[in-house]
């Protein structure tokens, strides 16, 4: 086989389908080559999308045309608000998707998407010609060309799979481990190092005792992801989580049985997931704890499988089935599969630009795990940036990159390149100091002008996220046009415990009281109760912190001149001597492509950016004719 293309994405998981799918949407030829087509879109751990700081993640990959915002409404089994008691800066939506019919969905989008082939077979070398991408050796000794590659290849880039003692390589169990591709990558001057990851049993629901366990259901008002999701899924297709515990035998079991778990007998030595940790890294790291929360979630409707969320480990059989069966509601649990422990291979991020291709490599692209993340989210996050920018690469146009200040995948891609990660990075909205401003309901007013510059977000999209803004806008100036008379409100203000007016005021004013809400005062103005809730809800959100919105909007503007400060490629900082050691190593080693990136690097003080940029501006000075 000898064939070309303009992008190659090797893997298919969640970076791996967004990949493929945004480059060929953009005009692209583009094939996926994945060991089987029976496992696209293959949820390999929990059956859910989103989650803290991961909700918005999603939202953000869904306007700028991606797959997993609709596959996620489509296939779900339960719709929740995670924070929806706080502020809409620090709110995720999180869904409980049905295994079996994601992967399905997702398996259709893309053999049903023109401009992208599938290749069921193994990549194991990353051909190039003059520091370029030119193509891809497979297995069978075929040889594909293209300028541009994608490496998408997950928890299986040289991964080991640990049960107790046994070890097998592989990313997934059952599946093989691309061990010649991470050569590939260290015969290319990339070094490699290991992270460790995990999964728990699978349980039988049929086994189950659910009389003892407390239910969690959907919500009452349900939010979809997606923008283009028109109807979701009815009631009776939802589907509750249950809550248990472990407690005092669960831990003690465990505990007695520390020496067989990988982590702790020295068989693995790769970092572990800090905020998803097993089960036996809990017991060390929070030996006071008398329980820990366990989570059964079903894999789908129509299927027994349930995923006990929180009982990651890598233990031994016999093990897993001893404590699993302390625990209020699974005495009895039948186990479908044992948990086990992942060991793979991950690159360093900062050897990447903000596009997420390598600096040293033209063409050469990295997303998901291989960058040191965890969670779909987050890799689908990074696959379209990255096949946003291989198809730009192939066109020949600017690359596409995010700010800090305008989007959560902003923040996960700068922290990858500019910080980097001594362990499996996790999305968080505490990662994100302008989250007043970047938040989940406003995604599609933030990014939407991005979807319909690259041609992937429909023109009626676009019409509707315009729609929807003017109608925002013209209900706050309604707000401010509109006077509150005491004799009307006073009611109202008196049952909330709140002082009377004591003469007439905007009804903008009378909302930025803590605890009044248009809810509370539309039945009054005939004007508001025509607004539709969400709308409402944007508004009143931006009069009540509308001080602090305008605080964190002067900050970006304050330091966004360093944004627009750029750093040419192959800049020599080491001929800076001003610039102490630390300062010069560390700035030839992340290689920053702006000042705003220089100066959020561990250990660049303000003294240093000012020297800096004078250089720079001599530096561009002596380049003007």
């Amino acid at each position: 086989m000898r064939r070309s293309f303009g992008c190659i994405v090797i893997g298919a998981g969640h970076a791996g389908v967004e990949a493929a799918l945004v480059s060929a949407r953009m005009g692209v030829s583009t094939l996926m080559v994945n060991y089987s087509v029976a496992t696209i879109g293959l949820m390999s751990c929990n059956p859910a999308i989103g989650g803290i700081g991961k909700g918005q993640l999603v939202r953000e990959v869904d306007i700028l045309g991606g797959a997993m915002g609709l596959a996620a409404d489509l296939t779900a089994v339960q719709f929740r608000q995670l924070n929806a008691s706080k502020g809409q800066a620090v709110r995720s939506s999180r869904v409980q998707s049905d295994r079996m019919r994601y992967r399905a969905y997702m398996q259709g989008v893309v053999k049903a998407q023109p401009g992208l082939e599938f290749y069921e077979g193994e990549a194991v070398e990353i051909l190039l010609g003059h520091g370029r991408v030119t193509g891809l050796r497979l297995k069978d000794g075929g040889i594909l060309e293209a300028p541009t590659v994608v490496v998408t290849a997950g928890t299986f880039l040289d991964g080991r799979c640990h049960l107790g003692p046994r070890i097998t390589p592989g990313g997934r169990s059952g599946d093989a481990a691309a061990i010649d591709l991470a050569r590939s990558l260290e015969v290319l001057g990339f070094t490699l190092r290991s992270f460790k990851t995990g999964t728990p049993p699978r349980l039988d629901a049929r086994t189950i005792d659910y009389s003892c366990l407390e239910a969690q259901y959907s919500d009452d008002v349900i939010v979809p992801f997606s923008f283009r999701t028109k109807q979701i899924p009815a009631r009776d297709r939802l589907l509750p989580c249950w809550f248990t515990h472990t407690n005092a035998t669960t831990h003690q079991i465990i505990r007695d049985n520390f020496h067989l778990s990988p982590m702790y007998s020295g068989q693995i030595s790769a970092t572990g997931v800090r905020y998803c940790p097993s089960i036996e890294d809990k017991l060390k790291k929070f030996a006071d704890k008398t329980s820990h929360p366990v989570f059964l979630e079903p894999d789908g409707l129509g299927t027994p499988v349930v995923y006990p969320n929180g009982l990651s480990t890598g233990l031994p059989e016999a093990v897993q089935e001893a404590f699993v069966h302390t625990i209020p509601g699974l005495e009895k649990a039948a186990f479908l599969c044992y948990g086990y422990s992942i060991e793979h291979g991950v690159i360093y991020a900062e050897e990447l630009k903000a596009t997420l291709e390598s600096r040293r490599i033209g063409g050469l692209f990295f997303a998901g795990q291989v960058n040191g993340t965890t969670g779909y989210e987050e890799a689908a996050a990074q696959g379209i940036v990255a096949g946003i920018n291989a198809a730009l690469y192939v066109r020949g146009e600017a690359p596409f990159m995010l700010r800090r200040d305008e989007a959560y995948t902003g923040v996960l891609i700068d922290d990858l390149i500019t910080k980097g990660t001594e362990e499996p990075y996790r999305m968080f909205t505490s990662r994100v100091e302008y989250r007043l401003i970047v938040r989940e309901d406003n995604t599609d007013e933030r990014l939407v002008a991005y979807g319909r510059k690259f041609g992937l977000v429909s023109d009626d999209v676009c019409r509707a996220v315009e729609d929807k803004y003017a109608r925002a806008r013209q209900t706050a100036q309604h707000l401010r046009d509109t006077v509150a008379v005491p004799a009307q409100m006073n009611p109202i203000l008196e049952a909330l415990g709140q002082a009377p007016l004591a003469q007439k005021m905007p009804l903008y004013d009378v909302l930025k009281r803590p605890g009044v809400t248009c809810a509370q005062i539309s039945p009054f103005d005939t004007v508001l109760a025509t607004v539709p809730p969400d709308i409402l809800a944007r508004v009143e959100y931006d009069i009540k912190y509308e001080g602090f919105i305008i605080q964190q909007q002067k900050e970006v503007e304050k330091f966004r001149h360093l944004e627009n400060i750029r750093i040419p490629e192959g800049f020599d900082f080491a001929a800076i001597k001003s610039l102490s050691h630390e300062a010069r190593e560390k700035l030839g080693r992340f290689k920053p492509a702006t000042l705003g990136q220089a100066n959020r690097i561990s250990g660049i003080t303000p003294a240093a950016v000012s020297i800096l940029m004078i250089y720079l501006k001599k530096y561009f000075a002596e380049q003007r004719p």
